[in-house]
Formats: structure tokens, C-alpha cells, sequence
């Protein structure tokens, strides 16, 4: 008997790339900013994901080069493929 529901976001790599995938459909305000609010509303209500999984998630994506975290933690930014190749050498 199962007791707990799977967690389809459970996997940080999961959870990264559908950060990710959310953040390309959000319009970018100046210079490309997403207010990090945005991801995480469609992230948690829309998908159901939880807090946990929605930062294992944005670690993620920021560590492998997909996204970057503004200092202040408000806002991201999708990095172009290729344009991480310069600080990221494990690509």
C-alpha cells in the first residue's frame, strides 16, 4: 500500500527544468528581469510543487547556468545557451 503521492518535482533536475520552462513563457520586464514571484506562483499553485522543491530547483538551474538569481533575490534571468561556457568549465 503506497502512503504517500509521488512527488513529480521531488528531483531537483526535475523541478530546474520546469523553473525553467516556466520562466520562457513569463514576459521579461527591463533587461530581461522575471520577478522571481512569477515562477514561483505557477510553480506552487499552478503545478502543485512545494517551497522545498521550488528552491532545490532554482539552486539548480542557477548552478548549471540556466538561470541567474539577481543578489536581492527578487528577480531571475534565462541565461542564453552557450553564454555560461566562460564561468561554468563542467559544461
Amino acid at each position: 500500500m503506497k502512503h504517500a503521492e509521488e512527488r513529480p518535482y521531488a528531483d531537483p533536475e526535475a523541478a530546474a527544468r520546469k523553473l525553467v520552462e516556466l520562466a520562457a513563457t513569463v514576459e521579461g520586464v527591463q533587461d530581461g528581469r522575471i520577478y522571481i514571484e512569477r515562477i514561483n506562483a505557477s510553480f506552487m499553485f499552478n503545478l502543485k510543487g512545494s517551497g522545498s522543491e521550488f528552491g532545490a530547483g532554482l539552486k539548480h538551474a542557477i548552478e548549471r547556468g540556466w538561470l541567474w538569481k539577481h543578489e536581492s533575490g527578487t528577480y531571475v534571468k534565462l541565461i542564453p545557451p552557450g553564454e555560461d561556457l566562460l564561468t561554468n568549465s563542467t559544461a
